[in-house]
């Protein structure tokens, strides 16, 4: 999700950095500017960095697992070929 703060602050400074003759389109090319930058920013399905932390501790966690259930696998397999 995009914040608007952020939007806003972004397109406060495109705006800030363009000529004075065109200070009376302004208003109009900063509701340009927003609107663009939504759009392309939308398309890239960017995440949070709340949402990218807890995934990527959700991943950790997984993994750990994973190689637990690896190791109890291989150690159960040793035991099965040591069976006679």
């Amino acid at each position: 999700m995009l914040d608007p703060r952020a939007l806003d602050a972004l397109t406060e400074r495109l705006t800030s950095v363009l000529p004075p003759g065109l200070s009376a389109l302004r208003h109009e090319l900063q509701d340009n500017f927003r609107t663009v930058l939504r759009a392309h920013l939308e398309k890239l399905d960017l995440v949070s960095r709340e949402r990218f932390d807890v995934q990527a501790d959700l991943l950790q966690r997984t993994q750990s697992r994973l190689k637990a259930l690896e190791a109890r696998m291989e150690a159960l397999e040793r035991e099965r070929d040591r069976a006679p």
